[in-house]
């Protein structure tokens, strides 16, 4: 499952990087690019609940070979794109996920299994190697993203090398298939998923997460990665490979971030380390948003790149713990469906702000929101342990 993971991580990075950057080069606008980002994330959401509801008592394997199934058709028909009404298409049945953040139908899945095969004391830490492997794939990914720039150099037209790294995404989706399909069928599937429903007692909880997850992801949304990049390209003028090497050590110290939030959470909590680090990101994002300096703004934007995704492994394993065990698909998908609802209205949003010349303005909106969220995250869940720290 690291590997699958790695192979789909590996693909997303590069994709969400170039999507904007393939997507200008075939006539879209900056209002028409986010609204791709939000028709985008909108279809994972419906996918994501889908898969999280019908996983109750499934083969969880065949699904993820599926999933893998529907990437290959996501690459190769990004790479036949022309017009806007087929990349709408696209990007809503699509897996292409255009933040940095790994939002998709394979998550809920890849969750429960994980939860699964782990005690509840080493469940944080193999989320954290499990995030720490994915975002290391994606930050190799976003450093691929300065291919086009290389094959356009021996001779091929640069839409000519955009597509042929759809058509690489396809390949991945191949190879992510048939590792799946090697993860046994038997741990998968027990009577007691089937008897069970898919959300129970635990239902009150997984709402409440799943409405503060939602204003964290709705800020999310005005700086999803592609956004950024067209940040970067229009505010500083950052060529492709600039952006690439850029989003690469970004993307590396996202990585190498997770163990540190797992071991920050064995002293001081799950709950109060997705808080405490969240925050000071949200102020990085401000500053390097209003900064007019290049070098600073991509400094602010390193930092918050070491300290934004802490919380992403401390919350995979904080929803994990305070569910029962077959609840565990369906409180991956509940939680994670509101996040794509609410992140796909605001991509469209800050793509209006950008080509309204306001481009700044969805950075700090980002911030501001994502505070807000990190103190009402406190309030609410701070009484409510997993079971490691009762």
């Amino acid at each position: 499952m690291y590997a699958a993971r790695a192979f789909r991580d590996f693909g997303d990075g590069f994709a969400a990087v170039l999507l904007p950057a393939y997507l200008a080069a075939i006539g879209l606008g900056p209002l028409e690019i986010g609204v791709v980002a939000t028709v985008a994330l909108l279809g994972s959401a419906l996918l994501t609940l889908g898969i999280g509801y019908l996983a109750l008592g499934k083969d969880r394997r065949l699904l993820l070979v599926a999933a893998s199934g529907l990437m290959i058709a996501t690459g190769l028909a990004y790479a036949r794109s022309s017009t806007y009404a087929f990349v709408l298409l696209v990007a809503f049945l699509g897996t292409i996920n255009p933040s940095s953040g790994s939002v998709s139908i394979f998550v809920p899945l890849e969750h429960a299994l994980l939860s699964r095969l782990v005690t509840d004391t080493d469940r944080t830490r193999a989320f954290a190697r499990y995030s720490l492997i994915g975002a290391l794939a994606a930050a190799v990914g976003a450093l691929a993203a300065t291919s086009p720039d290389l094959l356009a150099a021996i001779g091929m037209s640069r839409l000519t090398a955009l597509r042929a790294m759809f058509a690489l995404y396809a390949v991945l989706g191949v190879v992510g298939g048939l590792v799946y399909a090697r993860i046994p069928a038997g741990p998968q599937t027990r009577s007691q998923d089937r008897s069970a429903t898919a959300l129970g007692p635990s239902r009150g909880i997984v709402y409440k997460l799943a409405a503060l997850f939602s204003i964290d992801a709705f800020a999310g949304g005005f700086a999803v990665q592609s956004l950024v990049a067209l940040w970067l390209f229009n505010r500083f003028g950052l060529s492709l490979s600039t952006a690439g090497v850029f989003f690469f050590w970004s993307g590396v110290l996202s990585a190498f971030s997770f163990p540190v939030a797992a071991w920050l959470s064995t002293r001081i909590g799950l709950v109060n380390t997705m808080v405490v680090t969240h925050i000071p990101s949200s102020v990085c994002l401000i500053l390097a948003a209003v900064i007019p300096n290049r070098d600073a703004a991509l400094a602010f934007l390193l930092i918050r790149a070491a300290l934004s995704q802490m919380d992403v492994p401390t919350r995979s394993s904080y929803v994990m713990a305070v569910v029962t065990p077959p609840e565990r698909p369906a409180a991956a998908s509940v939680t994670s469906v509101p996040r794509s609802l609410a992140s796909a209205a605001s991509p469209a949003i800050a793509g209006a702000l950008f080509a309204a010349g306001f481009e700044a303005w969805p950075l700090v909106i980002c911030g501001v929101l994502k505070i807000l969220y990190d103190l009402a995250l406190l309030s609410a869940f701070r009484h409510i342990k997993p079971p490691e720290e009762r």
